[in-house]
């Protein structure tokens, strides 16, 4: 598959207890519909081949002869499918009885992982019947084929490098040291378990936590096949109950109770990336494993359209209930970060710019919080709105009502005066409306902010986002420079639903309704004069659409993917919205500007860093400031 993704596929079939081939019968059927699919790995229930019931059968010399006939069968059907698929069997070897797995692809067996850990407590009796597997691969004769029986086999795809595949059992994935971990430090970066998990009550929560949480430890893709309907239900009902994660985030998972297939993509780019990032991420030799190699058909690759959803505002939970706890969590952050800014400096005034835009609401609101906090008095709080030539009326009243609303100190000081003194000081075309006309500005109003933190012996909050500073869209000293930033790592999709989070959360009507405007206002630096009394300088038509910058943002500074993988995850995420040209052009716009400007993200503030990206020089992002994008762009014009 491009880009890294690779499509994978859990199944349960109606099995009959006991009926080898019925049961081999139904694999293949899934087997064949996936591979139409273009899944490359297909997992299916412990024991699919025979029943997990099956009891004193297991016994049986005719089931456990039957289950090898049928795993031959099923291996011999995957030679023209470019699939692998992962079943379940008893398998016997040396008067021994394994729950075993069988890893088939190419028409071949590549290998034989049994079990390790045979649960017999409660409804569990495995014992009765199962040796626990051995760690060491052997080398076995599996009905006059040569192939590798052990717990400690990963398989690798020589055409998909960053696919290796381990192998677990059911239980294997509740013991504290689960075969997956030696697998994953060995190298795996997908897990299959073949499971056979009974179904009580609230045991399903329980199980996808389990799922989800060792897929986040050992960073990796996980592929549960549970077993289902058709497995006998004399003390025990089985519910199919299938789950894909990747790296702790639930991709896929079926409605329990309802035997079927789930599919999905696993980003095995996305899982190299974060190992690469995390440094206490450590492998360990793979002298104890055997590396048993297979390939894919490379003629076959191609950019899938994606069943897994890709969120066009990574930033923002999908979910109502995270979201909230998600903005209250970031809130909490943000005021914390600056309540212990203002008690270390021993100070009782903080000093803020609003606009009545988006950013300098935000971080009023936070300061308010701080305040509140530390039991301060709001009126400590220096609100300045500064008037100039782009400021618009509805901006203005909004403004002073938040101020108003919040119970800070308002002080309004135009500046038009003084940046027109300064433009004749300097020898400025007022009538130029250059980069000149406008720094000037937004330099003006720093200053202002700055000696008034002076004069009330207080600090300047920073109100500028994560997105601004990305795309360096900030006037260098400027609205660039404060004492502590505490937007500082908030993107602008963010900062929009943590405003409407304060909208819809607060007792006070006035409050919630002029934060409802400020967030129906467009964004812009309004340095400009309006147009017939409008905002005349919109930022998203000249910058481009923040949505998109973030979605970029987001990919190319969390997990440093390649520009073309960006792209094409924004065509998917985005395509009811955007044309294919569009995203190209402002992703090249977003390259250009990241590499540009990182020379105004080396002397950011201080400021508290809230989520999994941040761009502090002190921490998350340590770049030259004169790299090239050359070879960034090059990937794009390449499309």
């Amino acid at each position: 598959m491009k880009y890294g993704f690779i499509r994978v596929a859990a199944a349960t079939p109606k099995i009959k207890v006991a009926e080898c081939r019925h049961n081999a019968d139904k694999i293949l059927e899934f087997i064949n519909q996936a591979e139409g699919q273009n899944v490359k790995l297909i997992v299916f229930p412990e024991l699919c081949v025979t029943g997990y019931t099956c009891g004193d059968l297991f016994l049986q010399d005719r089931l456990l002869n039957g289950a090898r006939e049928q795993v031959k069968r099923i291996a011999a059907y995957t030679a023209d499918k470019d699939i692998v698929a992962v079943v379940g069997f008893p398998y016997q070897r040396d008067g021994k009885l394994y729950n075993t797995a069988a890893v088939l692809h190419g028409g071949k067996v590549l290998g034989l992982v049994p079990k390790m850990s045979i649960p017999n407590y409660s409804e569990f009796y495995e014992a009765r019947h199962f040796t626990a597997g051995i760690r060491q691969a052997v080398k076995v004769d599996f009905l006059g084929e040569e192939t590798y029986f052990g717990s400690n086999i990963i398989f690798e795809c020589r055409t998909m490098p960053d696919f290796i595949l381990g192998v677990e059992i059911c239980e294997d994935l509740w013991i504290p040291l689960s075969p997956g971990i030696g697998h994953c430090t060995a190298g795996a970066t997908v897990i299959a378990n073949l499971s056979a998990s009974d179904a009580l009550a609230g045991k399903d929560d329980f199980r996808k936590s389990l799922v989800n949480s060792q897929s986040r430890r050992l960073v990796c893709g996980y592929v549960y096949a549970d077993a289902g309907d058709g497995e006998s239900t004399t003390d025990l009902v089985y519910s199919g109950h299938n789950i894909i994660s990747e790296n702790g985030i639930i991709l896929s998972e079926s409605i329990p109770f309802e035997n079927g297939m789930i599919m999905t993509e696993l980003d095995l780019g996305r899982i190299k990336s974060e190992r690469r990032r995390v440094n206490t991420y450590l492998g360990q030799s793979t002298e104890e494993y055997r590396i048993m190699q297979f390939s894919f058909r490379e003629d076959k690759f191609k950019a899938l359209e994606l069943i897994r959803h890709i969120n066009p505002a990574p930033f923002i939970p999908k979910n109502d209930i995270n979201r909230c706890k998600r903005c209250s969590d970031i809130i909490k952050i943000q005021a914390s970060g600056l309540k212990g800014r203002l008690e270390h400096i021993g100070i009782k005034s903080a000093v803020i710019g609003i606009s009545g835009g988006l950013d300098s609401t935000l971080a009023l609101l936070v300061t308010c919080k701080a305040f509140d906090m530390l039991g301060l008095d709001r009126k400590g709080i220096i609100a300045v709105t500064m008037p100039c030539f782009g400021t618009t009326d509805r901006t203005y009243r909004n403004a002073l009502e938040l101020i108003n609303c919040l119970g800070a100190t308002l002080k309004e000081i135009p500046i038009s005066k003084a940046v027109e003194q300064h433009f004749r000081d300097i020898g400025l075309d007022a009538d130029a409306r250059d980069i000149t006309y406008e720094n000037s500005q937004a330099r003006e109003r720093t200053q202002v902010l700055m000696d008034i933190a002076n004069m009330y012996n207080g600090i300047v909050v920073g109100t500028g986002d994560m997105s601004e500073l990305v795309l360096g869209w900030a006037t260098y000293n400027g609205d660039h420079m404060s004492m502590y930033a505490v937007n500082s790592s908030i993107p602008k999709t963010l900062v929009r639903f943590l405003v409407h989070y304060f909208a819809e959360n607060t007792d006070n009507p006035r409050l919630s309704a002029v934060l409802k405007d400020i967030l129906n206002t467009p964004v812009s630096p309004e340095l400009l004069p309006p147009d017939e009394g409008g905002i005349s300088q919109k930022t998203e038509e000249l910058v481009g659409p923040y949505e998109l910058h973030d979605f970029f943002m987001y990919y190319v500074l969390r997990f440093g993917f390649e520009p073309v993988k960006v792209y094409h995850l924004a065509k998917q995420a985005f395509k009811e919205r955007y044309e294919q040209d569009e995203i190209l052009k402002w992703l090249k716009v977003f390259y250009k500007r990241f590499f540009s400007q990182q020379y105004k993200r080396s002397c950011l503030p201080d400021g508290p860093k809230v989520g999994s990206v941040s761009i502090s020089p002190r921490g998350d992002l340590r770049m030259p400031s004169d790299a090239s994008p050359a070879m960034w762009l090059e990937d794009l014009d390449n499309i």
